[in-house]
């Protein structure tokens, strides 16, 4: 088993001082040299490898996590105990993009996040799961073990690439936002109307018992709230509109608005990306309208010929 080190590495001890390792100095650094000029942590752990650069004295094996403490070490700046092996603005510059790309990953999975709580399968309604191949490349599939798997490569970009045509659409022609109907709905079903005429057999008799009439209309009242539906949609189509009146157009995903916006987000295992609206006004990748009051327009930017040669 590998030892862990003791003394940090660029570093050896001589005569009772630490004092800088030559070779260790060179990969320390390469490491910072590298980095800034655009390598990852992973890719500089296997030029490490690569080199031969030993890690610890008994192994040459590196990963991201070694580079990165390296990176963000102060002591390579110097202490009391540590001379000097890193210049500072170089120290400064790299810690500098090491928090920048830190910050922006955490920023994509967070929106990912929110995409991923509302993609749904559009087949048999199962949430999708978002997953990563053997080579790295992200993939997303249907839940569901019974429903067939995409065909596809189903990609980040490909999602919210929609998500933006969708809503710089919406931006654009807020007539698609229209969503048709009654606000409050009143359809009496049989069980209301026998009710009615039971009461009205009652009422009608010779000697009526009040009291079982009067458990019977509240027995109608019921009957008659269940066959109520209210439709808040026009609401909703108001605050969609509201919040899109006078908008840019998108370039990036804007997370705050596409949770305001977006219900649910369904794909196909064709390749159709529909974005319903929180009014229920749904908008995909083909241009038409029906009496269902389902919008759906041409997605240009996210069409899956693009992407089936990239199975995952």
């Amino acid at each position: 088993m590998a030892r862990n080190r003791v003394i940090l590495f660029g570093y050896c001890m001589k005569n009772g001082e630490i004092t800088t390792e030559p070779k260790e100095v060179y990969a320390v650094e390469e490491i910072f040299r590298e980095y800034l000029n655009g390598s990852s942590f992973l890719q500089i752990a296997k030029l490490m490898e690569s080199e031969k650069i030993r890690y610890s004295e008994d192994s040459d094996r590196w990963n991201k996590n070694m580079v990165k403490r390296i990176i963000e070490n102060e002591k390579y700046l110097g202490t009391d105990k540590y001379p000097q092996i890193i210049d500072e603005d170089i120290f400064k510059r790299a810690n500098e993009k090491r928090v920048q790309k830190a910050t922006t990953l955490n920023l994509v999975c967070d929106d990912l996040q929110g995409i991923r709580k509302v993609t749904y399968c559009l087949e048999c309604g199962e949430k999708l799961f978002r997953k990563t191949n053997g080579k790295g490349r992200e993939y997303w599939n249907c839940g569901n073990p019974d429903c067939f798997k995409y065909e596809y490569r189903l990609t980040d970009q490909m999602i919210i690439g929609a998500v933006l045509t969708v809503l710089n659409t919406a931006i654009a022609n807020p007539s698609l936002l229209e969503y048709g109907g009654e606000i409050s709905v009143y359809s009496p079903t049989v069980d209301v109307i026998r009710q009615q005429n039971e009461i009205n057999r009652m009422t009608d008799s010779a000697q009526i018992d009040f009291d079982r009439v009067k458990a019977e209309i509240f027995r109608l009242a019921e009957l008659k709230y269940d066959c109520c539906t209210y439709n808040d949609s026009p609401q909703k189509t108001a605050e969609i509109k509201a919040l899109l009146e006078n908008h840019e157009q998108l370039n990036t995903l804007d997370i705050g608005l596409f949770k305001s916006c977006v219900n649910r987000i369904l794909i196909s295992h064709f390749c159709t990306i529909e974005v319903e609206l929180i009014n229920g006004t749904r908008i995909q990748n083909i241009s038409e309208r029906n009496e269902n009051c389902v919008n759906r327009i041409e997605c240009n930017d996210n069409s899956c010929e693009s992407s089936d040669g990239n199975k995952p």
